[in-house]
């Protein structure tokens, strides 16, 4: 997108607050949006989905004596423009005070500055459908024509997302920020015994294409973890340590970030409630959540509250040491507000930036070498966690792990626990972390868990 559109953004932002103040608003927040996804599956070398679409929407917050109201419009047009700000003078009368209700102190606001986060890559949007289908074809031929037993497929995607947003608060600030993605994922299936069909997938991602894993790759380890599957089956229930891989621990931790919401906590629907300053996870648990991190995917210079983003340390050392705020859930909780606000639409609610567990200093297969006896997770099923108390259970598939070796893949079992012991049990973190996705882990070990199998 050029320079000349880009400003176009700011200039429709500033007139929605300039038409909104002018109609009777104390303050007038807005937000304009464009952005373009692409997005193609091919299954068995035959394209599946060829998906493209561009979207451009203006997003309006109006407040005055504590009263708030949003309204948002694709029509940008005199009349469209005229239309949002009426309505949102109509539910402005329409709302109830909240004494919590109001912008970020001016004196606090983004001014610019800070590093380069490079998280806008141009050639993105010049990956046009044909090549997009090609990068999938190819990476799927890549698994299937690695080995004769795989002749199945759920197929290769691969997508790419780019977008722009302006942000203009009536308070005094404004910002630009500008986007892009992509990714691929391969999922072959091989038929197992009884017909059963074993399903594995590997996946890359990132802000700039070029650092994107080559599909010949991404399809053989695809591959690869497809075959290990073969001959699974149920293990007797028992307690015994599981170790999580990357992919599952980041579930894990992604559960745990909802937990640190503002939004969350003054609902009162997290048991992280009033837990500052109390462990909350095993010494070996540090968590972080940085906006500041070049090309991150959760990586932005400013919140959606206009705040500058900063990093925050929420865990050191098992010790809960903050939750994660936007302005108005740091009043409501009478804390101190952590520049976590994020802009869904005209609201604001806390969010996560790039949120992740710190590496340990040992490799997953020592990690393994370490366990006499277990589970090792690298897939979890369904949604069986309660906010509130921290229970928390799951299908899991993954391998049985004999005298520090993965002895036969294991499918169809349960995992359960609650998620203050399992943080608290974690006695070893490994190094494998990667950024790929804006909550990240390196794999961890849990001492003990309840695993259901016959």
């Amino acid at each position: 997108m050029s320079d000349a559109n880009t400003s176009e953004l700011t200039n429709l932002a500033e007139q929605l607050v300039t038409r909104a103040r002018t109609a009777g608003a104390a303050i007038a927040e807005a937000s304009a949006r464009t952005g373009w996804e692409l997005s193609v599956k091919v299954r068995l070398g035959k394209t599946e989905l060829v998906q493209e679409a561009g979207h451009r929407r203006v997003y309006l917050r109006v407040l005055r004596d504590q009263r708030s109201a949003l309204t948002s419009t694709s029509d940008l047009s005199e009349a469209g423009l005229a239309r949002c700000v009426e309505d949102a003078m109509a539910l402005l009368e329409l709302s109830e005070p909240d004494p919590h209700a109001g912008p970020a102190d001016s004196s606090d606001l983004y001014r610019g500055g800070g590093p380069d986060l490079d998280l806008f890559d141009p050639t993105v949007d010049h990956i046009d459908a044909q090549r997009a289908i090609d990068i999938a074809q190819r990476a799927e031929a890549a698994a299937l024509e690695s080995d004769p037993r795989l002749s199945l497929s759920e197929g290769a995607t691969f997508t790419r997302v780019s977008g722009h947003s302006a942000l203009v608060l009536s308070t005094g600030f404004s910002g630009l920020q500008s986007g892009t993605y992509a990714a691929l994922n391969v999922v072959p299936v091989v038929m197992d015994e009884g017909q059963k069909r074993r399903r594995g997938y590997h996946w890359t991602a990132r802000r700039h294409f070029a650092d994107l894993q080559d599909g010949k790759s991404v399809g053989e380890e695809a591959a690869r973890r497809t075959l290990r599957q073969l001959g699974s089956r149920k293990v007797s229930s028992t307690v015994a340590p599981v170790i999580f891989d990357k992919d599952a621990a980041k579930s894990i931790v992604g559960t745990f970030a909802g937990c640190i919401l503002g939004g969350a906590l003054w609902r009162k629907s997290s048991y992280l409630l009033d837990r500052v300053g109390t462990p909350v996870a095993s010494e070996l648990v540090t968590l972080v959540d940085d906006p500041l991190v070049p090309r991150g995917p959760g990586s932005r210079l400013f919140d959606g509250d206009g705040l500058p983003s900063q990093r925050n340390e929420v865990v050191r050392d098992g010790v809960l040491q903050s939750y994660l705020l936007d302005t108005y859930s740091a009043r409501k909780l009478g804390r101190p507000c952590t520049h976590s606000g994020s802009r869904g639409g005209a609201s604001v609610s806390s969010s996560t930036t790039n949120f992740t567990l710190a590496a340990g200093d040992r490799s997953p297969e020592e990690l393994i070498a370490d366990t006499p006896s277990g589970l090792y997770v690298t897939d979890m099923m369904g949604y069986g966690f309660n906010a509130v108390t921290g229970d928390f259970s799951r299908g899991a598939a993954g391998f049985w792990i004999e005298d520090g070796k993965l002895a036969f893949p294991v499918s169809e079992v349960t995992i359960s626990s609650n998620l203050d012991e399992m943080l608290k049990s974690i006695d070893a973190v490994a190094n494998d972390l990667e950024l790929q996705s804006s909550v990240a882990s390196p794999a961890f070990r849990v001492s003990k868990m309840t695993i259901g199998g016959t």
